[in-house]
């Protein structure tokens, strides 16, 4: 009698431990010769299946359990409440036998996973069309369905003592430098926040430079993209309830490349990874070039142009700059817009956005025909970027060149350009120089920043970005 009211207390405390919740299920079970408490979240779990699991495995004895064949069950451990939280939590069914203070874990998690469809945020033409999905596990087997080798190393860190988020990083031991590796593992350890729950939060503490504007991890949630870089000797994060992986270190360029460059044609890739270039320089210097000539310059036009240029901006009541900028928060406006809204109502805020009010305000005399066209192909030239970080970069930093441009024309711009370049020049991704191989040059892999170098041409393998020039290899990507 004394036993059972021990152990119906012992119920009491663990279900007050999880706050009584409604989907929390504790009950005693006979197991053979002693008795046992039962406890799991019947919401990540199949509660079938635990009830056959335990009428299979309550007949025998705790003793037997390394030689069970049919168990599932993961571990036996002493008990602890600590112990018994994670594996809860987890999704895992929970044993404690009382009179031996024996806690058994049985792996039965069944959370709900969707399916590994391609992301619509980097679709391709060629190759595979599939992503990752907010279960760790579950992308690690996609990974490991490209890389079938055993130097593919996976390692788990948890962080966040109210959160307890997984957080997973994944390398290949041959390739990757182990100096990377350890300074990833030592900013991970050094998290010391009680709440942990987004990819975004990790990115800021990995970050060498939080508040520079341009990113210093890729983010996809390709397999394939993933696979590619873990190849090139990087390293890739991962965390539970998030379908992005984190990619470092990485260059500038490594924004530009996509799938399709090394899946189409050698010619055909090596042409658009330069347009994806060509379209970030558009997409700033455009509205700046501008706004420079109309206010400063207007004599390095040709003249039909410049008379063009003139009767249209002859009636706009303000500058050249206020005129940009309405057009410019218009445009970031609409694609806000057009990103929170239902998918039926967004091609529709669009075209109404784009086209009524767009041709309204320059019929209203507020804008320019001609500030309408520069600010469409700047828009269009931002979404060439194969990269969303990237992408709201160049949203970005195209209005302090705005700005430059109004008060100081091209020499504005020329001042502008300088300093992006130190700032770039200035930062780095993992201690990892940002804008290798321009700086620090490297001959041998300049070539393929602006060309898809034929996979045959590739006799080396690329280890990762380093300062030491012995350490440095060639061919791979950039």
């Amino acid at each position: 009698m004394n036993e059972v009211k021990s152990n119906d207390s012992l119920i009491l405390y663990i279900k007050n431990l999880f706050h009584d919740s409604a989907d929390l299920i504790v009950r005693e079970v006979t197991w053979k010769d002693e008795v046992a408490i039962v406890c799991f979240f019947n919401t990540i779990t199949e509660s079938g299946d635990v009830n056959r699991q335990i009428e299979i495995l309550r007949h025998r004895s705790i003793d037997d359990f390394p030689n069970w064949e049919e168990t599932v069950a993961s571990s036996v451990a002493a008990f602890s409440v600590p112990k018994l939280i994670e594996s809860v939590t987890n999704g895992f069914v929970a044993v404690f036998f009382p009179a031996t203070n024996l806690l058994m874990t049985i792996t039965m998690p069944s959370f709900e996973v969707r399916s590994t469809s391609e992301p619509s945020n980097e679709l391709v033409i060629r190759g595979a069309h599939e992503g990752f999905v907010e279960s760790t596990d579950k992308n690690i087997s996609l990974i490991r369905k490209h890389l079938v080798i055993p130097d593919l190393v996976v390692k788990d860190i948890r962080l966040g003592k109210d959160t307890n988020t997984k957080v997973t990083y994944v390398y290949i031991e041959s390739i990757v430098d182990k100096e990377v590796v350890e300074d990833v593992k030592t900013r991970l350890e050094n998290i010391d926040k009680p709440k942990v729950y987004s990819m975004g939060q990790i990115e800021d503490y990995l970050e060498d430079s939080v508040w520079s504007p341009f990113p210093q991890f890729l983010n996809t949630e390709r397999p394939d993209r993933v696979v590619a870089n873990l190849l090139e000797g990087k390293i890739v994060i991962f965390t539970d309830e998030s379908p992005s992986a984190l990619i470092a270190p990485v260059t500038f360029f490594s924004f530009f490349e996509s799938p399709d460059d090394f899946n189409g044609r050698v010619l055909v890739g090596s042409f658009f990874r330069a347009l994806r270039l060509s379209s970030f320089l558009i997409a700033i210097f455009l509205p700046a070039f501008y706004i420079a000539v109309v206010g400063f310059h207007s004599e390095i036009l040709p003249f039909d142009i410049g008379r063009k240029v003139k009767i249209a901006v002859e009636f706009i009541p303000y500058r050249p700059i206020i005129e940009a900028l309405i057009v410019e928060i218009f445009i970031e406006i609409i694609r806000e817009a057009t990103i929170r809204l239902p998918a039926p109502i967004g091609p529709t805020i669009g075209i109404v956005g784009g086209l009524v009010i767009g041709d309204a305000i320059v019929n209203a005399g507020l804008v320019s025909n001609l500030m309408v066209v520069v600010v469409a192909m700047t828009a269009i030239s931002s979404f060439v970027v194969p990269s969303v970080e990237m992408n709201t970069t160049i949203r970005i930093i195209r209005f302090p060149f705005m700005l430059a441009a109004t008060f100081f024309g091209f020499f504005g711009i020329a001042m502008g350009t300088l300093i992006l370049f130190i700032h770039m020049m200035n930062r780095s991704s993992l201690n990892q120089p940002y804008l290798s191989p321009i700086v620090p040059f490297d001959p041998s892999r300049f070539k393929n920043i602006f060309f898809r170098i034929p996979y045959y041409k590739n006799h080396k393998q690329q280890q990762t970005f380093t300062h030491g020039e012995g350490k440095r290899k060639k061919g791979g990507r950039t």
